[in-house]
């Protein structure tokens, strides 16, 4: 990470900034950070060098007003300045930047403060998350961004703390656990959001085997507020409030209560002040398939929904299940948009979401009616969705309660947590979408595991053996959609061969920005969708980008590095696989200079000898590849190509004779790798290495 390359990077910046670093000190934003307040943010537009909240404004468009930067001068764009993160994790995060400093969080919930027009560090935070929460996290140890009010910066970390920070200093101020049970495996990935002078946090785990909640605090003092639980638990027990008792009712009785229902609030918030109502979209089911987890059916609420809460007091205002019986993952915490639209003769207050099940849903935002639905993406699992009553109508092909079934989308839907962008100038809506199918079986053997990596009660061994019966191969592709929400049709594409691209971005400059797998940074048209530009950064980008300008320049900033759920694999053609994963933040200026770029990796070199074989017999390998996939394969793939997490196939050694020690008595545990004693034995871990190992000579017969 901090090899020679970043000596001539800085080199570069001192140059594209054109000041020596005691000029860049002295010109250094000056305290009070951070002086941001309802009426502030309400009025974004009139402060358009701002960019307030992870998504600009309330709202959460991803517009800027911004236009110095436009269609017709962005082939001039190039290096600002960049930060090394020190980090080869995911990055998810969209700085906050308010009044010339920029906020950002990295993987780990770490939180930057930096002077916005040369990146110098004013200060960094560190929660010190144990490293062995790593194991709680489906999808890498990443974080989603900050929320700044009032002087204070606001962060939930991976281990479930929602920690108040001094904007000036980065000392924190407070603390909360926000985790209501210790023995589960709760994430916090998300950005806090900030509704009627509360933070708002949720949380993430449903995989794993949680259930649902989201809470208020107090934003001056951290005191909770209130707390709303997104599926009821057990009816025989009394409900925590009036909301879950009507819920109840969509659940069978006897559902899977021990696995916790699920329905994780881990991403999208948004937040009208004239209505005074909060936004929030709530995850998958746990377990996933409907015929396990509530064998009576029924809609079970409120997986897979939108949520409008009144902020004062936590109650519901109304709710909408796009997913009714989920059973898919398809999650409704992707993006939402607030934004008006004339439909009709009439201007509507509506709420706009393309979540994972492959519709994009336009709602009026004051009552939760549903306007319009259609497939922005290929979708098998229903023909439509039906207006009168807003339900989707199945088609039978997504029913695998008694055989395995090909389902469109897989359980990364047609779009993820990478969000979109609404320009008020083109009226269209830029969605990153994905094409992925995926094979599901319901597992009828499903028992709940605490502590378990995975607890979403499909037999994968059944998908993948159906999987290559079949012949079928997964799509693995993406596309960057620009979408009408009126008319409810695309309007140009661009297509992509990877499917893990970044966010959005779009300015008042006619343009549109994305961050693609192979390492650029691109520019296109809001109104056409032609290429304007395109700027080498040499690092996979998955995050969203925002626009900020400093005395009138107008600049670019993305967080560059790859993970999330792909952590385990760089994808062929993906710059991380060609330059490794060094994460920084990368600001982009007119006549600014060339990205530095990191030295190529050459991943076969100095691959380790192969271990001598284990007494094993067929049993215990065939017992290691179960033990493997239900603990390991979370993080590790049985890929023998490069990923962000250690080769197991590739062991040294070192690391093969301490094998009991790393997996047992958590000799690696600072790193990530937790301790597995409570859930596997000394034989289990033994079948595990031996199956590896003979894993191993046959991926370097292959080589």
């Amino acid at each position: 990470m901090n090899g020679r390359w970043l000596v001539s990077a800085t080199l570069l910046i001192l140059g594209a900034c054109g000041k020596s670093p005691e000029l860049a000190k002295d010109t250094a934003p000056k305290a009070p950070y951070g002086r941001i307040d309802q009426a502030r943010v309400a009025a974004a537009n009139n402060e358009p060098q701002n960019w307030f909240t992870t998504g600009r404004t309330f709202s959460e468009e991803r517009f800027s007003p911004l236009d110095q930067i436009n269609v017709s001068n962005v082939q001039q764009l190039g290096f600002a300045w960049h930060y090394d993160l020190q980090t080869e994790r995911g990055l998810e995060a969209t700085p906050v930047v308010v009044d010339g400093v920029l906020f950002a969080s990295s993987n780990w919930s770490k939180v930057y403060a930096l002077d916005a027009r040369t990146g110098r560090e004013l200060w960094a935070f560190d929660p010190k998350v144990p490293g062995e929460w790593a194991r709680n996290a489906c999808c890498d140890v990443v974080n989603r961004g900050v929320a700044v009010w009032q002087g204070k910066v606001y962060v939930g970390t991976l281990d479930g703390r929602l920690i108040a920070l001094d904007a000036n200093t980065g000392k924190e101020l407070w603390s909360q656990d926000t985790l209501i049970d210790h023995s589960r495996s709760y994430t916090v990935t998300g950005a806090p959001r900030i509704a009627g002078g509360k933070v708002i946090i949720g949380n993430g785990g449903a995989e794993m085997g949680v259930r649902g909640y989201i809470t208020a605090y107090d934003a001056e003092s951290g005191a909770q507020a209130w707390r709303f639980f997104t599926v009821p638990g057990d009816p025989k027990l009394p409900f925590e409030h009036p909301e879950l008792e009507a819920a109840s009712k969509t659940w069978d009785p006897n559902s899977r209560w021990e696995a916790g229902g699920g329905g994780t609030a881990w991403d999208a918030m948004a937040y009208d002040p004239e209505l005074n109502l909060l936004y929030v979209g709530t995850g998958n089911a746990s377990p996933f398939p409907q015929s396990v987890r509530s064998p009576k059916g029924g809609d079970n609420l409120y997986l897979s929904s939108i949520l409008a809460i009144h902020p004062d007091t936590g109650r519901l205002a109304w709710h909408y299940q796009t997913t009714p019986g989920e059973s898919w993952d398809y999650t409704a915490v992707q993006h939402i948009i607030l934004t008006d639209l004339q439909i009709g003769a009439t201007t509507r207050k509506v709420l706009l979401q393309a979540p994972k099940n492959g519709f994009f849903y336009v709602l009026d935002r004051a009552t939760g009616e549903l306007l319009s639905a259609e497939k922005y993406v290929d979708v098998n699992w229903a023909s439509h969705v039906d207006l009168k009553t807003g339900r989707p109508v199945p088609t039978g092909q997504g029913d695998y309660s008694k055989e395995p079934k090909r389902v469109a989308p897989g359980p990364f839907g047609g779009h993820n947590w990478q969000p979109m962008a609404f320009s008020p100038q083109t009226g269209l809506v830029y969605i990153p979408t994905l094409d992925r199918t995926a094979y599901y079986a319901a597992d009828p053997d499903y028992k709940y595991i605490p502590r378990r990596s995975f607890n979403m009660g499909r037999a994968g061994a059944k998908e993948y053996a159906t999987q290559v019966r079949d012949g079928a191969v997964m799509t693995r592709k993406g596309a960057l959609k620009a979408w009408d929400p009126i008319a409810q049709r695309e309007v140009w594409r661009i297509d992509y061969p990877w499917f893990y691209n970044g966010g959005l971005l779009a300015t008042a400059g006619n343009l549109v920005f994305q961050g693609t797998t192979d390492g650029y940074l691109k520019a296109y048209a809001a109104d056409s969708g032609k290429l304007a530009a395109e700027v080498f950064v040499g690092t996979s980008i998955m995050a969203a980008p925002a626009s900020y300008s400093v005395d009138g320049e107008q600049y670019i900033a993305v967080l560059a590095g790859y993970g999330g759920a792909q952590l385990d694999e760089y994808l062929e053609g993906s710059a991380a696989r060609k330059y490794g994963n060094a994460g920084r933040i990368v600001t982009f200026k007119l006549d600014g200079g060339k990205v530095p770029v990191p030295p190529e990796k050459d991943w076969n070199a100095n691959i380790p000898p192969l271990p001598e074989r284990m007494q094993a017999d067929a049993a215990t390998l065939e017992r290691g590849a179960l033990l493997f996939g239900q603990h390991c394969g979370v993080c590790h793939s049985l890929s023998d190509t490069p990923g962000g997490y250690p080769n197991l196939l590739r062991l040294a050694p070192g690391k093969h004779a301490i094998f009991d020690e790393i997996v047992l008595r958590g000799a690696l545990a600072s790193r990530g790798m937790a301790n597995f004693s409570k859930e596997i034995s000394e034989a289990d871990a033994h079948a595990i290495h031996a199956f590896l190992i003979d894993q191993a000579y046959e991926a370097s017969a292959k080589r």
